[in-house]
């Protein structure tokens, strides 16, 4: 097997995005950009895809039309080790977007994320149901996830 590779498509902005993700991610490189040619269905020389790798993932940048946009149906999770990392890419990615519940945001592409620490699955796994379950309560009332209040819901404090 060759490998999955996630194809993200925008109308017209799949260059712009790409350089937009790679800039976000320490690994971010853009890797092929290939273009329509006289064959169309866009015009000649317009940016039809971009490879491009983030976050240890490749994807593929379509630039496909109008027909199809993005939805929370779909989204990338960007797990964090530490509150820092979450607040990193929370700003970065909303920024032009919109801020979501629950670690949830869409950036200015409408592309759907979420900035999980890897905190809030040890803690709403937890064994003891009432400490998961109020790690989980907390959760619940945040947007961006703030890992020193999960921590302290947990805790019971």
């Amino acid at each position: 097997m060759q490998g999955l590779t996630t194809c993200l498509w925008f109308d017209t902005s799949a260059e712009e995005a790409a350089n937009f993700y790679t800039s976000v991610f320490d690994d971010g490189k853009i890797t092929h950009v290939a273009r329509y040619g006289s064959a169309g269905p866009r015009p000649d020389g317009s940016v039809m895809t971009v490879d491009f790798h983030v976050g240890g993932h490749d994807f593929v940048a379509l630039n496909g039309g109008p027909e199809f946009t993005f939805n929370e149906a779909m989204s990338i999770q960007v797990n964090c080790d530490t509150q820092d990392e979450v607040d990193r890419y929370w700003a970065q990615l909303s920024e032009g977007g919109e801020e979501g519940p629950c670690g949830w945001l869409k950036d200015k592409y409408g592309v759907s994320w979420q900035i999980i620490p890897t905190l809030l699955n040890r803690l709403v796994t937890d064994p003891d149901q009432e400490k998961a379950q109020r790690a989980m309560a907390a959760m619940l009332q945040m947007g961006k996830i703030d890992s020193a209040k999960l921590q302290a819901a947990f805790d019971g404090d």
